[in-house]
């Protein structure tokens, strides 16, 4: 709120209008940066997830996310890789300043999956030193 002199007997009349500009500013400003940052959090690799029905737990800082497809393709986020390239590739996502051993890793497996498939990729992990291993599985109790 802003004083106005006025000139008649040099009395003050009060400015009672609220200026929004600044308001709309940072509003507009916070809605750019949502609408670049939340495309980057999503994985846009489609699979078919079973249900899960253990409580899920806390998240690590930056998810690193292994999907499998049930014709046999394999996804670090979003980029494909395969079984002989994926300790090297998931390094590569993880970061050099992450210790393997520490670092949590989402596996994303479809339903119709086979399982000699999936233990390839369990068994590569473990040779590469990524021992922490979470089971991402679909929501079906609400």
């Amino acid at each position: 709120m802003g004083a106005k002199l006025s000139g008649s007997g040099g009395g003050e009349e009060m400015n009672s209008t609220i200026n929004v500009t600044p308001f709309v500013d940072v509003m507009l400003v916070l809605l750019i940066i949502f609408m670049v940052a939340a495309p980057l959090a999503a994985v846009t690799v489609k699979v078919q997830l079973p249900p899960a029905v253990a409580k899920p737990g806390t998240n690590p800082p930056k998810p690193v996310y292994i999907s499998l497809q049930a014709n046999g393709r394999i996804f670090i986020q979003d980029f494909p890789t395969d079984l002989a390239n994926l300790g090297d590739d998931l390094r590569r996502q993880v970061g050099a300043k992450r210790d393997p051993a520490h670092e949590r890793i989402f596996i994303r497996g479809d339903k119709d999956v086979m399982y000699g498939d999936f233990m390839s990729v369990m068994n590569m992990l473990q040779d590469n030193q990524f021992y922490s291993v979470a089971l991402v599985g679909e929501d079906k109790s609400k």
